[in-house]
């Protein structure tokens, strides 16, 4: 039985909203943009203005699955010198201020790192897990055994192209929550939330309790109250890098960001 020590930051915030019949809300920044100190204020701001979960980016050069938006903004947080070290100083800033963070990574700066290290070290930052879009669960081992030695929750991908057998792999090794792509391609806000999304819901709850939080394209309150009426999380990104990107300073990134949250907040919040 798991005991209280057990429970991650992100269950519990999971379990919170739940209470209260609600979806979580999960939103995104990349560490560093547009400095360190600036985007630690606009994640304190979007986690005061309702967002429960963070993902803080670690910018990579080769960013996969990233769209522009995103990708502008890691590549000016890498100009500035933006790694590890900055990255795991957000960390925990962050949680200081109360919320579960998670950091989005690929998967080439944790063996860069170490991956017992990196384990050891996001967990002294009071970090809650890490999400590896192009880390395969059959070559997770490593990661999965540090994780599980420093209490942190390994979060993996499921797309609408997953088949039955491959989500019953990846949701056997999450933890904390399933981070479900609601539409194929890369990164960025839409004018609608993939037609696929509640079908692959369905799908992954077939082979799992874990909450379900669905990512990609989400960037407005009516969007995050229809992901919520069949999510248990909605994830946002894109629509809050734009935010960043089109601020004058960083003070103004950090109002607009915590604008959309309230807005995205109310979303979740709509009667489900």
């Amino acid at each position: 039985m798991t005991t209280a020590a057990q429970v991650s930051r992100v269950a519990t915030a999971f379990e919170t909203a739940a209470a209260e019949k609600r979806a979580a809300l999960v939103g995104y920044l990349p560490a560093g943009y547009p400095s360190v100190d600036g985007a630690i204020d606009a994640l304190k701001a979007m986690v005061h203005a309702g967002v429960d979960i963070v993902e803080i980016g670690l910018p990579y050069s080769d960013p996969l699955i990233d769209g522009p938006v995103i990708q502008e903004a890691v590549h000016q947080a890498l100009v500035r010198g933006v790694h590890v070290t900055e990255v795991l100083r957000t960390v925990e800033e962050v949680a200081e201020a109360g919320a579960a963070a998670l950091v989005m990574t690929y998967w080439n700066p944790v063996v860069q790192h170490g991956v017992e290290a990196f384990a050891r070290d996001l967990a002294s930052a009071g970090g809650s897990g890490l999400i590896t879009p192009d880390l395969p669960p059959e070559e997770a081992g490593a990661w999965l055994e540090a994780a599980r030695e420093q209490g942190l929750d390994p979060v993996f991908l499921v797309a609408p192209s997953s088949t039955d057998e491959r989500i019953a792999l990846i949701t056997s090794v999450c933890r904390g929550f399933v981070y479900a792509a609601s539409v194929m391609g890369t990164t960025g806000a839409r004018t609608s939330v993939g037609s696929a999304a509640p079908g692959l819901v369905a799908k992954v709850r077939q082979h799992t309790t874990l909450p379900v939080g669905v990512g990609l394209g989400v960037s407005t309150g009516a969007q995050a109250a229809e992901v919520a009426g069949f999510a248990d999380g909605v994830i946002v990104g894109s629509a809050f890098v734009k935010r960043m990107l089109s601020a004058p300073d960083a003070a103004s990134g950090a109002a607009s960001v915590a604008e959309l949250a309230a807005e995205l907040a109310a979303g979740v919040r709509q009667p489900r």
